[in-house]
């Protein structure tokens, strides 16, 4: 197979991008890159931690880093599914019937606190999620491109949340957490934040709409092997069949983690896969996918520890992959 120089056209715009996003968020690299891998493959984003370690804020700092329009939903259990979608209302003038969009009419959507809202109005994205069009009063309305959804939500607190469902959770792409700082990085990001202007106030767009679009359909042309594709379906296989899962991967979750891997290549300039892009992408594209029996989960077993261990008992291919 020959190398193509498609790749390397797309890393010097996820460079100009990490950049940018990191003269807001100080030490989370990895968090960054699996951002910026979920826009490249067309996903939406999980972001799950504690408050205060700066979810929201790496989401803003995306959308700002991209001249892509962007809405804000912050969810609360009083925000409706008109709210989300739009509605149609009357043209006084008219008299006819006008359609008037909601936050998801855009770009980029930061879905904030997405599990403090009612299961109602959760599941007015799951079209959008899947489909990137809105369906209001029987009339179909198409998304702009690019469209991402990036939700936030806190693990730990449980009073006045509502979990996401199965098939909410298993529309997000990959889930990413973020993490505490180290010393070092906190005492950076205390001198960023000690002046009267934010890092954040004064980011700018770094690329546009068609420098992405054009990004995404770069990503077809990372070669998959016939090993490469078995090797992703033998370790969501696995997920199927062990005792301790209620739930495995599903099918959608098998095409997130191949083509995760083809992001994953060409990030790092190559235009085929190797088995340790599809490692590296497996725990963030599937951990959030498994649902764990009440036996394991009363023994303190956890879906990301449960699914490295079945990654490490798949044998990896030999090569290329």
């Amino acid at each position: 197979m020959q190398s193509t120089s498609v790749p390397g056209q797309a890393r010097p715009l996820v460079y100009a991008l990490q950049q940018n996003i990191r003269r807001v968020i100080v030490g989370k690299d990895d968090a960054i890159e699996l951002m910026l891998i979920a826009l490249i493959c067309r996903g939406h984003v999980l972001i799950e931690d504690v408050p205060g370690v700066g979810k929201t804020t790496m989401a803003a700092a995306l959308a700002k880093s991209l001249q892509c329009s962007f809405k804000r939903i912050q969810f609360t259990p009083d925000v409706t599914p008109s709210d989300v979608t739009g509605f149609t209302m009357v043209n006084i003038q008219t008299g006819e019937m006008e359609f008037k969009p909601g936050a998801v009419m855009s770009q980029i959507v930061l879905a904030d606190e997405i599990n403090r809202t009612s299961p109602k109005t959760q599941s007015s994205l799951l079209e959008v999620m899947e489909e990137g069009q809105v369906t209001v009063d029987g009339v179909t309305h198409t998304l702009p491109r690019p469209f991402m959804v990036m939700a936030t939500q806190n693990p730990v607190d449980f009073v006045g949340t509502y979990p996401l469902p199965e098939a909410q959770m298993d529309r997000f792409f990959l889930r990413i957490t973020v993490g505490y700082p180290s010393v070092e990085e906190e005492m950076d990001m205390l001198e960023r934040y000690s002046g009267q202007v934010t890092p954040l106030q004064t980011l700018t767009p770094v690329c546009g709409a068609e420098e992405i679009i054009a990004m995404q359909e770069q990503l077809g042309t990372v070669y998959t092997s016939k090993e490469a594709r078995n090797y992703v379906a033998s370790i969501v296989a696995m997920t199927r069949s062990h005792p301790a899962l209620q739930l495995g991967a599903s099918p959608r979750g098998s095409i997130a983690l191949l083509r995760a891997a083809q992001a994953c290549a060409l990030l790092s300039g190559r235009d085929y896969v190797l088995p340790d892009d599809i490692r590296h992408m497996a725990l963030p594209v599937l951990s959030h996918r498994l649902i764990l029996t009440p036996e394991a989960r009363m023994k303190g077993v956890s879906a990301p520890q449960l699914l490295q261990q079945l990654i490490e008992s798949v044998p990896v291919p030999v090569g290329r992959a």
